[in-house]
């Protein structure tokens, strides 16, 4: 039985080292390699090409190699009855809340202000801003993104939270739901995007939206970049609505060299980096769902399809 690992033009050597060191005895393929496609009876994927299903007829389990499924079911030929599970990484929650942390405080303390008088030799210091004159929402309250809204709340942040769904949280006000959104909205001072992409959910970045955050609101998003209307966002941004954004996702990846988020002066980009799975730590899951999926019991982080994560 072999495990299958496709990924294309990405370097898949550090994961086939995390795999083998767990499990020595595990056949570990890397796509397009393949001598005997019907030995595949588990598939690790990130943005598998188009129709690769129909040439392993012998899967039991598919398996995000991330901790976002979109790539998957927005695939049409996926299969629908094998199983999807996704990766649940113990140190993915502490990267993303560094980097939104990084981001945070940088605005709080006008880090991009002073970029832009640093270019003009300006030298005039800003009215000092602390993180309890801050309210954060995180849009999005899975283990991303309560991890970061306690941990921004500790560092004595205001922070309120919003889900599809109700959720509790200790410490944290949350919002849930389209009836709750606009009140959710009307707090955040920055506004972070953690939510998993669903048909519900893509362009939820959109013009409407932004309009009701505070004037001068900044945006965060780490999720997807089909969350954002572009076009909106750039129109908020100039119009003064808001202050800017600090962008890690993209609609197209790498970001086009013509893409005008590039060279805006109040837009950051970052070449989605903010949360990278780490091979070595969640190779232990990966061999425990596979050897689960040859012998028919419950897998680990197994994905809903209907609510899309």
């Amino acid at each position: 039985m072999t495990l299958l690992i496709i990924a294309p033009d990405r370097d898949l050597s550090p994961w086939t080292i995390a795999l083998q060191a767990c499990e020595p005895e595990l056949a570990v393929k890397i796509w397009p390699q393949v001598p005997v496609k019907e030995d595949v009876t588990f598939a690790l994927c990130w943005r598998q090409p188009a129709d690769i299903w129909q040439q392993l007829p012998n899967l039991r389990c598919i398996s995000s190699l991330g901790a976002g499924v979109d790539h998957l079911l927005q695939d049409p030929s996926l299969p629908a009855d094998i199983p999807i599970v996704r990766l649940v990484d113990p140190f993915l929650a502490q990267s993303m809340f560094e980097y939104i942390c990084a981001a945070t405080m940088g605005i709080l303390r006008d880090f991009d202000v002073y970029q832009t008088q640093q270019s003009a030799t300006c030298w005039h210091p800003q009215n000092l801003s602390l993180s309890h004159h801050c309210t954060v929402g995180i849009m999005g309250l899975g283990q991303l993104g309560a991890y970061t809204a306690q941990r921004l709340a500790q560092m004595g942040f205001k922070v309120v939270g919003w889900a599809r769904s109700q959720k509790q949280i200790e410490g944290i006000e949350t919002y849930a739901g389209h009836a709750e959104l606009v009140d959710f909205l009307k707090r955040s001072n920055i506004l972070v995007c953690l939510l998993p992409l669903t048909e519900q959910t893509r362009n939820i970045l959109d013009r409407s939206l932004l309009a009701k955050l505070p004037h001068q609101a900044y945006l965060i998003n780490v999720a997807r970049g089909e969350h954002l209307v572009d076009t909106d966002l750039l129109t908020a941004i100039d119009a003064g609505q808001l202050r800017g954004a600090c962008l890690d996702v993209f609609r197209q990846e790498p970001l086009p060299s013509d893409h005008p988020f590039w060279l805006h002066p109040q837009i950051r980009v970052t070449p989605h980096c903010s949360s990278i799975t780490n091979p070595v730590s969640v190779a232990p899951q990966i061999v425990e769902n596979y050897r689960r999926s040859q012998t028919g019991q419950p897998l680990l982080n197994q994905v809903s399809r209907s609510r899309g994560y």
